[in-house]
C-alpha cells in the first residue's frame, strides 16, 4: 500500500474534491484492471476517453479518481482530483508510485526515426559482455538483466516503464538502454523519469499519420533532449540535418558523433563486405559483424556512449567486434545454392534506400536484388508510393505484397504503393497479395550469387488483419523455401 499524498508529490493538482491522507494498492488508466482500493486515471487517448469509463471504475473498488474534468456528481467516500493533463500525471505518479526507481540508475533514452532498437539493443549486449547488469526497453524485447519479458510497445505504458525500472533496481542492474518512440515522448509517457542521456540517431519521412507535419515529428523528439537534466548527456548524429537541431535549448551536456562532419566522436568506414564491415576509430582498425553505413553509425553512437557512461575506449572497440546484429536487423541466412536472403524491420523509405543502398554496395558483380516489401495498415499513407519507388528503383526486381494490413483492404494499400513506381520501372515489378506466396516467388526466381531483401516486419512473428494475428515469420518463410527449392 501507498499513501496517496506520496504519489501525488510534484503533480499539479487544480482541484481536490474528498481526502489524500490515505492508503491505496495500485494505479490503472485502464478501467478493466480497477480493483479495490485502486487509482484511476482518466487519460484522454487517441481512440478512447477514460472520462467515460470513470463509472465503470468506481463500480470496480476504485476509490480515487483523477481527471481533467469532475463528473457532474461526486461520490462521498470517493477521493476526486483534477489536474490539467492526465498523460502528464499518471507519469509522474507511475514514478512517485515505485519511489522513482529512474533516479537509482543510469538510463538512457534513444530517440530517432531509424536505429533505435539496433543502438539500444547493442548496448545492452556490448555492457553485458563488459560485466555489468543491464536493462533493456525496447521494440523487440524487455530485458531485465538476462530475465525476458515480451515488448507490446516501443516506449511501454508510464507504468509499465517504472514497473520494469523498479524490478532493474531490485535485481541490481547498472545501466538501462531505453528506445524512447515520438508516441512515447508526445503521449507523456516518458514524463517523470529521470534520464542521464539522450542519444538522437537521424530523423525521416514516419509517423505522419499520427503527427499531422514533419515539423511537428521534428519538434516531439526535441522536446525528449529539451527536457534531460543538466546531469545528462545529449549525444546527436550532426551528419543528420536536424542533429544540431536537437541540442539548441537541452540543459545536457552536448556531444557529437558523425561519420562525415567533425565530432565529438567520429568513424572512418575502411572495407564494406556481407560478412561484415572494417572501419577506423581514432586510427584503430576494428572489425564488426553489422553491415551497412547506416550501421556504422549506429556503431559510432554506441561506442561514444559507452565511454560517456565510463568504459575505457580500447574495452569498448575489443567487445564491439563480438556484438550479435539485432533480430531482424539485417539479417541474413544463405541457401545451400549461394543465395543470400536479408530479413530486415525498414518500413520507412529512409530504411528502406538504406538497406538496399547497402545490398548494392557491397554485391559484387551482376547478382540480381529481389525485394519484397509492403506497407502496414492503419499507418502513415503518403510513404506507401515512396517507399514502392525507392524499393523498384533499386532492386532488379520488387515482389510488392502485404505487411500487417490491420483494419485497411490489402488491396488497397498496394494499388497505393503502386503509383509511386515511374513507367521504367514498371516491368521489373510483380504484386502477389499472400506474402508467403510472394516470398516463395523471389526463391523461384533467385539464382546462384543473387539477394532476396525482405523487407518491412524484421523480427515480428506474426501478420494482422481485420484485428487477427496469425504466426508469420519472415525468416522462418525463406528458410522453408530454400530446403524445398534445395530438395
Amino acid at each position: 500500500m501507498k499513501n496517496l499524498k506520496d504519489i501525488l508529490s510534484k503533480v499539479a493538482i487544480t482541484k481536490i474534491f474528498g481526502a489524500t491522507n490515505i492508503s491505496v494498492k495500485n494505479l490503472v488508466f485502464d478501467s478493466r484492471k480497477t480493483a479495490p482500493n485502486t487509482v484511476f486515471i482518466a487519460v484522454k487517448g487517441v481512440a478512447v476517453d477514460g472520462h467515460l469509463y470513470i463509472a465503470k471504475a468506481l463500480d470496480l473498488g476504485a476509490t480515487v479518481i483523477v481527471c481533467e474534468e469532475f463528473p457532474t456528481a461526486q461520490k462521498e467516500g470517493i477521493t476526486y482530483i483534477q489536474v490539467a493533463d492526465t498523460k502528464v500525471a499518471l507519469a509522474i505518479m507511475a514514478s512517485n508510485f515505485y519511489d522513482n526507481p529512474s533516479s537509482k540508475i543510469p538510463l538512457i533514452g534513444v530517440t530517432g526515426t531509424n536505429g533505435k532498437t539496433t543502438i539500444a539493443s547493442l548496448l545492452y549486449q556490448l555492457f553485458k559482455k563488459a560485466g555489468y547488469k543491464v536493462g533493456l526497453l525496447s521494440t523487440v524485447k524487455v530485458l531485465v538483466d538476462e530475465i525476458a519479458f515480451k515488448a507490446t510497445h516501443t516506449t511501454p505504458d508510464s507504468i509499465m516503464i517504472n514497473s520494469y525500472v523498479d524490478k532493474m533496481i531490485d535485481a541490481g542492474v547498472d545501466f538501462c538502454f531505453m528506445e524512447v518512440s515520438s508516441h512515447g515522448i508526445h503521449q507523456k509517457r516518458t514524463e517523470g523519469l529521470t534520464f542521464a542521456g539522450g542519444i538522437f540517431t537521424n530523423l525521416s519521412h514516419d509517423h505522419l499519420d499520427y503527427h499531422e507535419t514533419f515539423a511537428e515529428y521534428r519538434n516531439v523528439k526535441k522536446h525528449f533532449f529539451d527536457a534531460l537534466p543538466k546531469s545528462a548527456f545529449a549525444l546527436t548524429n550532426i551528419d543528420d540535418k536536424n542533429g544540431h537541431f536537437m541540442l539548441q535549448n537541452t540543459k545536457a551536456t552536448k556531444k557529437t558523433y558523425a561519420l562525415k562532419t567533425a565530432a565529438d566522436f567520429k568513424v572512418k568506414i575502411l572495407e564494406k563486405q556481407l560478412s561484415g564491415t572494417l572501419i577506423s576509430v581514432g586510427g584503430t582498425e576494428v572489425w564488426t559483424k553489422l553491415i551497412g553505413v547506416f550501421n556504422v553509425y549506429n556503431i559510432t553512437a554506441i561506442i561514444a556512449t559507452a565511454v560517456l557512461l565510463g568504459l575505457e575506449k580500447l574495452e569498448v572497440l575489443t567487445i564491439l567486434s563480438e556484438l550479435e546484429s539485432v533480430s531482424g536487423r539485417f539479417e541474413y541466412v544463405i541457401s545451400q545454392d549461394g543465395v543470400t536472403a536479408i530479413i530486415d524491420y525498414a518500413h520507412t523509405p529512409d530504411a528502406l534506400k538504406n538497406v538496399l543502398e547497402t545490398i548494392n554496395d557491397i554485391k559484387t558483380g551482376a547478382e540480381k536484388v529481389i525485394t519484397v516489401v509492403g506497407c502496414g495498415g492503419d499507418r502513415d499513407t503518403t510513404k506507401r508510393p515512396k517507399m514502392a519507388h525507392i524499393a523498384s528503383h533499386l532492386s532488379t526486381q520488387v515482389i510488392f505484397t502485404s505487411d500487417n494490413p490491420r483494419t485497411e483492404n490489402p488491396q488497397t494499400i498496394l494499388e497505393e504503393m503502386e503509383a509511386g513506381i515511374s513507367a521504367e520501372n514498371y516491368k521489373k515489378t510483380l504484386t502477389i497479395l499472400d506474402r508467403k506466396q510472394a516470398i516463395k516467388t523471389a526463391c523461384k526466381f533467385s539464382e546462384a550469387g543473387d539477394i532476396i531483401l525482405i523487407a518491412g516486419k524484421g523480427h515480428e512473428n506474426y501478420q494482422e488483419t481485420n484485428g487477427v494475428r496469425i504466426h508469420f515469420d519472415d525468416l522462418e518463410e525463406v528458410k522453408n523455401c530454400f530446403n524445398q527449392l534445395k530438395n
